[in-house]
């Protein structure tokens, strides 16, 4: 057993947790730059900086059902091949990376051709008005075309951190991200490309990190590694990936028909105003959410290689620090936003109107996100143990069954119409808080229950 695979199984918890999630919260950190600093210099461009900042929002929807996919496949097979290497089965963890370098491949090609021709229905149905498409479409006709090195980059830095190399992981993500940043004003203002400027930034950038992760996978330094004999895809090998990658894809992919709801909604009650709003509150969310769910990166590995080496009580020691962690730095975060709002809104727009009604509706749309760690913590410690099938319970509840239908049923309830819609959020969120607590202690003893039964069986 190599090293880095003993430490997950012997160092002290906590000092693990810590050297391993400190790199993959600054990856999670750095990886928002990518968009972030796309909106920040879009909202800034003189005189259309606030309709160009809403038709790059309308496209978001579109790039994170891109995301979707890669966390399908690299969320799905990452923590599968951290159990098998803690089950000391490192072959069958390499078959796992193969059959998913191959599937993030096909996926890729899939998108990009289905967005590409069907590119200006899609985003009007996601709410662009005639006004912002032309934004809309200059963007996403050019990040399209890097879909693949979106895969690649995140489909398989997974598995980097999964191994247990968190400053690699994060390494994958820095160096794209400096130079997303870097190339953005060269590109937005130095070329006068605007939007399509920020567009072709984020893809040069991916393209970069892409090769990175190819180059480590593919190196001696992996425990595992890209084989050509694996890559053929294998049904007994990547369905169960995709059984338990349907959780966090469906995290994600929900994300955007949220966001498609939002958008619509907003544009019928708000207009394109409210729209751009949603925008700036889609991208303080992710301030709120990247680096906790950077912070359950760092505990998977953790969490999965002792569930797999029946390690029971450093996969309890494991999810308390994680609880602990997320639940607090949810807390913290969210009482700035809601005593300084105009500071995070002023980030995004110089534009009066659209920051006026953004600092009202952020104290709103993120009355619930407090005590929103407890969902991320349980609903990925069942993901790192590979309950499939309670973490796609728990995916579908907020999303799926709360949120979606609360935006459309709430404006029937208010004058407000628009106040409606952002409350519907704070709604879903506390309900799913609850229930996720709940099934969470209902189950998680028992199965730690059965896995240590596992070796009673053995003797």
């Amino acid at each position: 057993m190599s090293n880095t695979q003993n430490e997950l199984g012997t160092e002290k918890v906590g000092k693990l947790l810590f050297k391993l999630s400190v790199p993959a919260i600054t990856a999670q950190l750095i990886n928002m730059l990518y968009n972030l600093v796309d909106r920040i210099y879009i909202g800034h461009i003189p005189e259309v900086g606030a309709t160009a900042l809403t038709g790059v929002g309308v496209t978001l929807s579109i790039i994170m059902l891109i995301t979707a996919f890669s966390s399908l496949v690299g969320m799905g097979g990452a923590p599968q091949a951290a159990i098998k290497m803690g089950e000391g089965n490192n072959e069958h963890a390499e078959k796992i990376l193969g059959n998913c370098t191959s599937l993030l491949i096909i996926i890729s090609l899939v998108l990009t051709t289905i967005f590409l021709v069907f590119k200006n229905p899609i985003l009007l149905a996601f709410g662009a008005s005639e006004i912002t498409l032309p934004y809309a479409s200059d963007y996403i006709s050019i990040y399209l075309i890097g879909t693949i090195a979106v895969q690649i980059s995140l489909g398989l830095n997974a598995f980097i951190t999964s191994q247990g190399f968190a400053k690699t992981s994060m390494l994958t993500v820095l160096i794209g991200a400096v130079l997303n940043i870097v190339l953005d004003p060269v590109f937005i203002f130095g070329f006068n490309m605007g939007v399509k400027g920020a567009a072709l930034a984020t893809i040069l950038s991916q393209a970069v990190s892409a090769i990175w992760v190819i180059r480590f996978l593919t190196s001696d330094k992996s425990h595992l590694r890209i084989r050509k004999k694996y890559l053929k895809i294998e049904p007994k090998i990547i369905l169960p990936v995709v059984a338990l990658g349907i959780s966090p894809f469906i995290m994600t992919s929900t994300e955007a028909a949220i966001s498609i709801c939002f958008n619509t909604s907003l544009l019928k009650y708000g207009g394109d105003l409210a729209v751009g709003a949603m925008t700036i509150l889609a991208s303080m969310m992710q301030l709120v959410m990247l680096p906790i769910q950077g912070l359950s990166q760092g505990a998977q590995p953790i969490i999965s290689f002792n569930f797999g080496a029946r390690k029971i009580d450093r996969v309890k020691q494991a999810f308390k620090l994680l609880l602990i962690c997320c639940l607090g730095y949810t807390f913290v975060f969210t009482l700035c936003i809601q005593l300084f709002p105009e500071v995070f809104v002023s980030l995004f727009s110089n534009s009066a109107e659209l920051t006026e009604i953004t600092v009202w509706a952020v104290r709103i749309y993120m009355a619930a996100t407090a005590i929103f760690g407890i969902q991320i913590a349980c609903q990925q410690t069942f993901v790192a143990t590979g309950q499939a099938i309670i973490s796609l319970f728990l995916a579908c509840l907020r999303k799926i069954i709360l949120l979606m239908p609360l935006i459309f049923i709430l404006p029937h309830f208010f004058e407000n119409k628009v106040f409606a819609v952002f409350l519907a959020e704070p709604v879903s969120d506390f309900i799913a808080v609850a229930v996720t607590g709940i099934l969470f202690l209902m189950n998680f003893n028992k199965v730690l229950a059965k896995k240590a039964g596992e070796v009673e069986e053995t003797y």
